[in-house]
C-alpha cells in the first residue's frame, strides 16, 4: 500500500497541468512546523498544495505528500506511517491532505507535532476544522491559511492566460482603470460558472459538481463533525433552497423555523454551522452595543455560483439585484474586509459607505451619509466621481 500512495504521489505532481497560481500562493510559507491549510470543498486546497511541492520543494525531494482520506487509514495508524515516512525514508516535510477524514485527527496531529520536532508537518482540511476544541488546542502551534473561491481577477488570468494584479480598497476607491476587452460579459460568465476553480476542467458538468460539493458537505462533512443523523440534515438543504429564493439579509428565522417545524435556536444553530462550512455568509450589523445586540445578522448564500446553483433546482429567474450584492459580498468578504450591513445605506465597513445598483442607480439614498459614500454600479465600465463599477469588486484578492 505504500508504494501505491508513493506512485499517487508522484503521478499527481506529474500530471499537474495548471501554470496560474492562487492568491493565497505568494503568502504560503512553512516557516512553521505545523502549517495548516483550509477552506471549504471544491476552492481548490489540494491543488495549492501540489503546486507548492512541485515548484518550491522538487529540487532536494524532502517532501511528501497524501490524503488522510485514503481506505488505508480506516485500518492504519496515521502516526505509525508518518514516523516510516521520516525516520525510514527520510522525508523532512509530510503534507497531510484531507485531514478531517481522518478520526482523532487532533489527537493524531499532536501525537506527530511533539514526537518529531524535526519534522514540518503541513495539513489541509474542512473549513470548519477547530484547532482549538477539545484537549488538544493545536491553534499555538499551527500558523493557518484560509482559501477561498476564486476571485473575478483570477478567473480573468485562468481564462486568459494574463497577469492582472489586485487592487488594494484604497486603489478601488480612488478610481482605477482596468483595461481587458469584453470584460463585462466574462464577469457574467464568472458570476454563473466561476467560483469553483473545477470549472476549467469541464464546464458542462460545472452545475453538476457543485450540487455534488454540497450534498458532501451536508451528508458527509457536517454529519461526521457534529455527529447528526440523516433526518436532521435535511434541513439544512431546505435552508440553501430557503436562502436562494429570497433577497440578501431577509430570513426570518422565526418564519422558517415554523415551516421547517423545528424551534429558532435549532434553525440558528444549522444557519451556523453552514457559515462554518462555507455554504452561507453571515453579516453582522455595524452597530454596537446594545441596539447591535438587538439587531440580527444577515444570512445568504455564499457565493454567486451556490446562487446560480440552487436556482437550477427552483425554477425560477434569478434576481439582478439579489446577485450584484452577493457578488459585492462576497468580493469583500473573502479579501478580508470587515463588512457590515447598514442602516444608511446597502453596506459599509467602518470608514466608508456602499449602495449597491444598475448604472442609472443615483446618489439619493447616500444624501445623508456621514462617511465617504459610494455608488457600486452594474454595466458600467470606468469609476467616476465616487463610482464604481461593480466588477472591479473582484480584484480586491
Amino acid at each position: 500500500m505504500f508504494r501505491f500512495i508513493t506512485e499517487t504521489f508522484h503521478r499527481l505532481i506529474d500530471e499537474l497541468s495548471f501554470s496560474q497560481t492562487r492568491y493565497l500562493y505568494p503568502q504560503f510559507q512553512l516557516r512553521n512546523r505545523l502549517t495548516g491549510l483550509v477552506g471549504p470543498r471544491g476552492v481548490g486546497k489540494t491543488t495549492l498544495l501540489l503546486q507548492y511541492i512541485k515548484n518550491e520543494l522538487s529540487h532536494d525531494k524532502s517532501a511528501f505528500y497524501f490524503s488522510a482520506d485514503t481506505i488505508y487509514f480506516q485500518t492504519s495508524n496515521l502516526l505509525q506511517f508518518v514516523n516510516d515516512l521520516h525516520l525510514k525514508e527520510g522525508y523532512k516535510i509530510i503534507f497531510i491532505d484531507e485531514i478531517h477524514k481522518y478520526r482523532g485527527w487532533d489527537q493524531e496531529l499532536k501525537n506527530i507535532y511533539d514526537s518529531f520536532p524535526s519534522l514540518k508537518i503541513v495539513f489541509s482540511g474542512s473549513s470548519m476544522l477547530d484547532l482549538v476544541s477539545g484537549s488538544f488546542d493545536l491553534s499555538r502551534r499551527a500558523k493557518l491559511y484560509r482559501l477561498h473561491g476564486l476571485s473575478f481577477r483570477e478567473f480573468l488570468n485562468f481564462t486568459l492566460n494574463t497577469d492582472l494584479q489586485p487592487l488594494s480598497l484604497q486603489e478601488l476607491l480612488k478610481g482605477s482603470k482596468i483595461e481587458v476587452s469584453k470584460i463585462l460579459n466574462y464577469f457574467n460568465a464568472y458570476l454563473k460558472q466561476g467560483y469553483y476553480p473545477f470549472v476549467f476542467e469541464d464546464p458542462h458538468s460545472y452545475y453538476e459538481k457543485v450540487s455534488r460539493i454540497i450534498e458532501k458537505t451536508i451528508f458527509e462533512d457536517v454529519a461526521n463533525f457534529y455527529n447528526l443523523k440523516t433526518p436532521n440534515l435535511h434541513y439544512f438543504q431546505k435552508i440553501l433552497t430557503y436562502l436562494a429564493s429570497i433577497p440578501p439579509g431577509e430570513l426570518n428565522t422565526h418564519n422558517l423555523s415554523k415551516n421547517l417545524g423545528i424551534d429558532s435556536k435549532t434553525v440558528e444553530h444549522y444557519l451556523t454551522i453552514l457559515v462554518a462550512v462555507g455554504l452561507v455568509r453571515e453579516m453582522r450589523p455595524y452597530e454596537g452595543g446594545g441596539p447591535g445586540l438587538r439587531k440580527h445578522s444577515k444570512f445568504l448564500l455564499n457565493n454567486t455560483t451556490l446562487m446560480h446553483t440552487m436556482q437550477q433546482y427552483l425554477g425560477q429567474p434569478i434576481s439582478k439585484g439579489m446577485e450584484r450584492e452577493l457578488f459585492f459580498i462576497q468580493a469583500l468578504q473573502n479579501s478580508g474586509i470587515d463588512l457590515y450591513h447598514s442602516k444608511q445605506a446597502d453596506y459599509q465597513t467602518r470608514e466608508e459607505i456602499f449602495e449597491i445598483g444598475g448604472k442609472n442607480k443615483t446618489r439619493h439614498q447616500l444624501k445623508d451619509a456621514s462617511l465617504p459614500a459610494y455608488l457600486v454600479k452594474d454595466d458600467i465600465l470606468h469609476p467616476f466621481k465616487q463610482e464604481i463599477p461593480l466588477f472591479q469588486c473582484g480584484f480586491l484578492y
